[in-house]
Formats: C-alpha cells, sequence, structure tokens
C-alpha cells in the first residue's frame, strides 16, 4: 500500500484532517486557474500602453499555456514520486512569485516572462492537486473527484474574470490590485500546504527528464474519450480567453471591462452550474449531451458573430459553457473511475497535456488569422471547426458506451 493519510512514525508536524486537506488540494485547482484567467481583463490596458498586435496577444496568452505543457512533460510524474506536498509548496511559492513579476511589468517582455512563470507553475499545481484529490477524498469517491475537479475549474476561470474585471474597472491601480488579491490568496494556500498531510509513502527522487505521456492500458479507452472532449471544449476556451474580450466588445459596442469579459464569464459560469446540476449522470450520457450542447453553442456563437447580434452571443456562450462543462465532466469522471493509484499524477498529468495543447494551438493560430482576415471570420472559422469536432466527441462517447447502457 502506498498511500497513507498519517504522517511518518516519529514525526511530530502537525497536519490538516484529511477533509480539511481535501478541500485545499481542491482550492488550489480553481485557484490555480483563476489566476490564469486574471491578466485577461488587462490585455486592452497592455495593448494600449506598449501598442503590440493581436498575435502578441495570442503569444503572450500562449506562452502561459506552453509554461504547463513543459512543467506536465518534464515533471508530469514528479509529485508520485517525492510526494504532492513539496510540489504544492514549490508551485505555490512561485505562483506567488510570479504576481509579484506581473506588478512589476513595465513592457510586453515582463508579460512574457511572468505567463511563462506562472504556466511552469501551474503545470505543477495541477498535477500535484489533482493526483491528491484522488488520494485524499474521504470516500475515494472517483466520481465525485470528477465533479469536484471539473466545478472548481470551470468555476475558477468564471470567477478570475468578473473578480479581476471588478477590480478593473471599479478600484484604483489596475495593474497592480489584481495581482495583490492573487499574491493574498496563494499565500493563504501556501500556509495551508505546509500542514498538509502527505498522501505519498512511498518516495523516490524525482526524475526531471522529458517523459513521454504513458496512459496504462486499462485507461486507454477512458482516456481516448477525455482527450477528444478536452480538445473540443478547450479549444474555444483558448480563443475565448485570448480574443473573446475583443468580440464581446465588438458584438456590445463598448469598450468596459465587464462587457468585454461576458463571454468568457458566462461560458465559464454555465460550465461549473451545468455540471452541478447534471453532475451524477451517466458518464458517457454527458459527454454525448455536453458534446452537442457544445456544438450547438458555438454555432450560435458563429451566427451571433454573422449577424452583429449581442442577444445571440450571450446564448450561444450559454449553450456551449453548458456543453462545455458537461462535456468535459463525463469524460472526465469516466477516466478518475479507472486510473489505479499508483499512476494517478502521470495520468492527470498526460490528461492536463492534451488539455492545454488545445487551450493554445488554437489561440496561436487565431492570432495567425486575425490580423489578416479580422476578428470575426477568425471566429466564424474556428467555431465551425469547433461545432464539428464537438459532434465528432458525442458520436464517439455514444459508441464507445458500456454495454449496460443500452438496456
Amino acid at each position: 500500500m502506498s498511500v497513507t493519510l498519517s504522517p511518518a512514525p516519529g514525526t511530530e508536524r502537525r497536519t490538516l484532517s484529511p477533509s480539511v486537506a481535501y478541500a485545499l488540494v481542491v482550492s488550489v485547482v480553481g485557484l490555480a486557474l483563476f489566476a490564469s484567467i486574471t491578466p485577461s481583463p488587462l490585455y486592452a490596458t497592455y495593448r494600449e500602453l506598449w501598442g503590440f498586435s493581436p498575435l502578441v496577444l495570442t503569444l503572450v496568452y500562449a506562452t502561459y499555456a506552453f509554461g504547463v505543457l513543459t512543467t506536465l512533460i518534464l515533471a508530469g510524474r514528479v509529485s508520485d514520486e517525492v510526494g504532492r506536498r513539496p510540489v504544492l509548496l514549490l508551485a505555490l511559492g512561485t505562483l506567488m512569485l510570479t504576481t509579484v513579476v506581473f506588478m512589476a511589468a513595465d513592457s510586453v517582455g515582463w508579460l512574457f516572462l511572468a505567463r511563462g512563470l506562472q504556466g511552469l507553475a501551474t503545470g505543477l499545481a495541477l498535477g500535484a492537486a489533482s493526483a491528491a484529490m484522488l488520494d485524499l477524498h474521504p470516500r475515494r469517491d472517483p466520481a465525485a473527484v470528477g465533479l469536484a475537479n471539473g466545478v472548481v475549474s470551470a468555476g475558477g476561470l468564471g470567477l478570475g474574470m468578473l473578480a479581476s474585471a471588478t477590480v478593473v474597472e471599479l478600484l484604483p491601480a489596475p495593474r497592480v490590485l489584481p495581482y495583490v488579491l492573487l499574491l493574498v490568496l496563494f499565500a493563504v494556500a501556501f500556509a495551508g500546504a505546509l500542514l498538509m498531510p502527505e498522501p505519498v509513502a512511498e518516495r523516490s527522487r524525482p526524475r526531471l527528464t522529458p517523459q513521454r505521456p504513458s496512459i496504462p492500458a486499462p485507461v486507454r479507452r477512458a482516456f481516448l474519450l477525455a482527450a477528444l472532449a478536452v480538445v473540443s471544449s478547450w479549444s474555444i476556451g483558448g480563443l475565448f480567453f485570448s480574443l473573446g474580450p475583443q468580440l464581446s466588445g465588438a458584438l456590445f459596442h463598448s469598450a468596459d471591462h465587464f462587457v468585454a469579459g461576458i463571454g468568457v464569464f458566462l461560458l465559464a459560469g454555465a460550465g461549473s452550474l451545468a455540471q452541478v446540476v447534471f453532475g451524477r449522470s451517466r458518464p458517457w450520457a454527458g459527454a454525448v449531451a455536453g458534446s452537442v450542447a457544445l456544438s450547438l453553442g458555438m454555432l450560435l456563437i458563429v451566427a451571433a458573430v454573422a449577424a452583429d447580434s449581442a442577444e445571440l452571443f450571450v446564448a450561444g456562450s450559454l449553450v456551449g459553457g453548458a456543453g462545455f462543462g458537461v462535456a468535459v465532466l463525463g469524460a472526465l469522471r469516466a477516466l478518475s473511475a479507472v486510473i489505479p493509484h499508483e499512476h494517478r499524477a502521470a495520468v492527470m498529468s498526460a490528461f492536463y497535456i492534451v488539455a492545454y495543447c488545445a487551450l493554445s494551438v488554437p489561440a496561436v493560430l487565431a492570432g495567425l488569422l486575425v490580423t489578416p482576415l479580422g476578428l470575426r471570420p477568425t471566429f466564424e472559422i474556428f467555431g465551425s471547426v469547433v461545432a464539428a469536432l464537438a459532434l465528432v466527441v458525442a458520436f464517439e462517447a455514444w459508441r464507445t458506451r458500456p454495454r449496460t447502457a443500452l438496456g
């Protein structure tokens, strides 16, 4: 047995109770994604100050995603080897440092540095915290862990956009105060991680070498479905998080930061709420229904762009967001249920590698297209592609549903 909730014999370190420790690692997942979206309402301000192009904007965003990918590829299994707690402490400490870099930024080069550091630390945090959720859940219930992971991920994105837009719009020092808020939240999480129990009993020296994602044979079918679902969902997420505020402003004819962030907030908020409502549905059914809703939502957004309709954009964000949440949740629940405990960090890291490729590559491609084609045609093209891909996910989830689902 390699997992325990008790400190090693002979140590006197006080630790959190298992339930509090579980709540802590859940909050780390949400907080990491909360932080990832915090700079988005400020991108227009940064562009005005430093005069960079939409392509540079998407590259700044993609730097974060590539930082996450780098960590997941080099150190995706490190918390299986050295333990969850040391990895979380390193990740949270680096994220605290990142907020200081954001506050000190006075050129686009600082943004690249801050986003790169943030991505590296987020990759560590997500891999270790997601694995620790499976270790520390009071009932070891993979379905509940998948639900919690999905809800806090989508909720963190939505709340991050709302909180940052609120600070930027209503308070002074908009380039500083959002990051002060993050610094405080990360400091609280760091203090909690100091007190958390270490659930990995058998530890070894870390191997920081490039690792091909390793998926055990019994997990591969569930992993394929989860990967397809996250590709269709997160690809539109990357487009929204990098260029969505510009589209919202154009459709609503407003420069207000709340308005600029409404698409991201509705997409993520609807996703989180839908996961709570449909969280106990069968995983394959969630993947099917969620993917169909995601496809419909993307088609509504394409129609909104073509018709210059803010109302269709809101409807598409809500429907697509609900599909986004339920599709990923269904696939993630099916995956969580079959991961062997000794491979938890490795498999979850592989899942996030796929997710962040989906988040970054389309955003970079959109940045390349937006200058020659324009913002609206770019959204029309990518929205149509995602709608088609989501239908492929729905078909695959239906085709590979458990035999018991036929009765």
